[in-house]
């Protein structure tokens, strides 16, 4: 995601959802009015050859726990500028666009395609430990929901934990690495210890999983932030995972990839179970 766009962003035209019904643990639950998607093809399991796969986990199960997954962007944002750029609140008395557009590599893979994928691929691991998972969009063509909805999303779910998965786009020479960002300084109890302990457990699973934090922004990885409406709006532990900057040559070749984009899961999905779990 380009530094300078809205993070934790997207736009509503969907009518917004009420709150889900109960399902068993182990479901996914995709919160938009949008039809229901085509299932997607199992991904590989093969991590690329230069990133080591992250060990497994010793902790105990987290099944029963609820996660809200949160896809950055959506495919239709760039075709409805008069509904992403209308003003939503953002928390701490401000307000900021419904939603934006997201980057894309210099070949033209775009944020809200990556996003949508890893986190699909997210929910799939973290469903087969029992964990149900909410998706806050349901395919890559829609519009929305606005950065406001997206965290009452969360918040009507009362999650565990809620993640949004982004990718930044920093022209800076020699940017890279990810960073992971939470709500500072909190503005409820939830944005204070447990998001800021889902956000070093975002951080240590990525590390686990080969990948370097940013060089860039944030330190050690960890970025707190004011001013993602997404964060400052969720009363539950919530974390911001910039996965890399896609203007990156090496970065971009990660995240166009199948194997890449199965990495970027693995270590988020394994992180999320042992932030639950602890």
């Amino acid at each position: 995601m380009a530094i300078g766009l809205t993070l934790f962003a997207a736009c509503g035209v969907e009518t917004p959802a009420s709150p889900p019904s109960a399902s068993a643990p182990g479901t996914t639950t995709v919160f938009t009015s949008l039809p229901e998607p085509a299932q997607p093809t199992p991904p590989s399991s093969a991590p690329p050859s230069s990133v080591p796969q992250p060990p497994p986990s010793t902790q105990r199960p987290a099944a029963g726990k609820v996660v809200v997954l949160d896809p950055g962007h959506n495919g239709g944002n760039a075709g409805r500028p008069g509904e992403i750029n209308k003003p939503v609140p953002a928390g701490r008395g401000k307000t900021k666009p419904c939603n934006t557009t997201g980057t894309a590599t210099n070949s033209g893979y775009a944020e809200h395609a990556f996003t949508w994928d890893v986190s699909q691929r997210i929910a799939e691991a973290l469903s087969a430990k029992g964990i149900r998972v909410i998706l806050t969009r349901q395919n890559d063509n829609g519009v929305g929901p606005c950065v406001n909805e997206r965290a009452a999303i969360g918040n009507d779910a009362a999650a565990d934990a809620v993640v949004s998965i982004h990718a930044d786009g920093s022209n800076s020479a020699g940017a890279h690495g990810f960073h992971i960002a939470y709500s500072a300084p909190p503005l409820n109890a939830q944005q204070g210890e447990p998001s800021a302990k889902l956000a070093t457990a975002l951080r240590d699973g990525l590390r686990a999983g080969g990948f370097p934090t940013s060089t860039y922004l944030g330190s050690n990885g960890l970025a707190p932030r004011s001013d993602l409406a997404g964060l400052n709006l969720s009363t539950r532990p919530a974390a911001l995972v910039e996965c890399g900057n896609m203007r990156n040559a090496d970065e971009a070749a990660a995240m166009a990839s199948e194997e890449g984009r199965q990495q970027y899961a693995a270590s988020i999905a394994k992180a999320i179970a042992d932030y639950l779990a602890a």
